[in-house]
C-alpha cells in the first residue's frame, strides 16, 4: 500500500488579522487538507483565525509568538516542528506601520518598526529555513511594500524597514536558489487592513486583503521550475 504524502505545512506570521489572516484562509480554501501554523502575539485572535481555517478544511493551530524576540521564535519553531514537522512554505507577513516625519520619529518607534518588519523576517527565516535547505525544497514568501521600492514621505522608519525587507529577500534568494528553496518578495500598495484604520481612506480606494492573499497562493502553485522574485500590487487608481 503506497505511503500517503503529507499535506503541505504553511507557516504564516502576523496571522491574527488583516492580510496574514487572509493568506491563511486562502491556503485553507484552496489547498485540500493544508496544515497551517499561525504565528502572532494575540492568542485570542489567532485562535479565531485558526477556527475559520478549519471550517474551510485545513488543519490549523495557533502558536502565540513575539516574532521580534529570538528566544520566542526558537521556542515557536520547536513547537511547530513537534506538532507538524518541517515547514514547506514560510510567509513572513508580520509587520508594523508607524507614521511620523523624520524629526518626529522617536528612537523607540524606529526600533519597533525595524524589529516588527525586518528583524522578525530575519529571525523567523533563520529558524525555519534550515529544514527546507536540508530537504532541498521550500518556499519563503516575504511581505514587502510599495514603501520598499518608492520612499514614503512621513514614514521614514517604515520605508527603511521595507527597503531592508526587499534587500534581504534578494540576498536570501541568491543564497538559496541552487538549494531548491524559492524566495519571493511581494510589494502591495494600500490594502484594507488594520494599518489603515482611522485614516479616513475609503475601503473602495484600496485593495482587498483577499486579493493580496491570492498573490501568495499563486506563487505557491507555480511549478518548481519557476520562481517569481518580486510582485508589485497597486490599487487600480494608483498609490495614495
Amino acid at each position: 500500500m503506497p505511503t500517503r504524502k503529507p499535506t503541505p505545512l504553511v507557516v504564516v506570521t502576523g496571522a491574527s488579522q488583516g492580510i496574514g489572516a487572509a493568506i491563511a484562509r486562502a491556503f485553507a480554501e484552496a489547498v485540500p487538507g493544508v496544515r497551517l501554523a499561525l504565528l502572532a502575539r494575540s492568542a485570542r485572535n489567532l485562535a479565531s483565525v485558526a477556527r475559520s481555517c478549519e471550517r474551510l478544511g485545513a488543519v490549523a493551530e495557533a502558536f502565540p509568538c513575539d516574532v521580534t524576540d529570538e528566544a520566542d521564535v526558537a521556542r515557536a519553531e520547536g513547537a511547530v516542528r513537534l506538532r507538524f514537522g518541517a515547514a514547506d512554505v514560510l510567509v513572513n507577513n508580520a509587520g508594523k506601520y508607524i507614521a511620523a516625519p523624520f524629526l518626529s520619529t522617536t528612537v523607540a518607534d524606529f526600533d519597533r518598526t525595524i524589529a516588527a518588519n525586518l528583524r522578525s523576517l530575519f529571525l523567523v527565516t533563520k529558524a525555519f529555513a534550515p529544514a527546507m535547505l536540508k530537504r532541498r525544497r521550500g518556499d519563503i514568501f516575504n511581505m514587502g511594500s510599495i514603501a520598499g521600492i518608492t520612499a514614503y514621505p512621513g514614514s521614514p522608519a517604515y520605508t527603511a524597514a521595507k527597503f531592508g525587507v526587499a534587500g534581504l529577500s534578494k540576498s536570501i534568494r541568491l543564497e538559496f536558489k541552487d538549494k531548491g528553496v524559492r524566495v519571493c518578495c511581494v510589494h502591495p500598495g494600500a490594502t484594507v487592513s488594520p494599518s489603515w484604520k482611522g485614516s479616513g481612506v475609503p475601503a473602495a480606494r484600496m485593495m482587498p486583503a483577499e486579493d493580496v492573499a491570492q498573490a501568495f497562493l499563486a506563487l505557491y502553485r507555480m511549478s518548481r521550475r519557476t520562481v517569481v522574485e518580486e510582485i508589485v500590487l497597486r490599487p487600480q487608481l494608483g498609490d495614495l
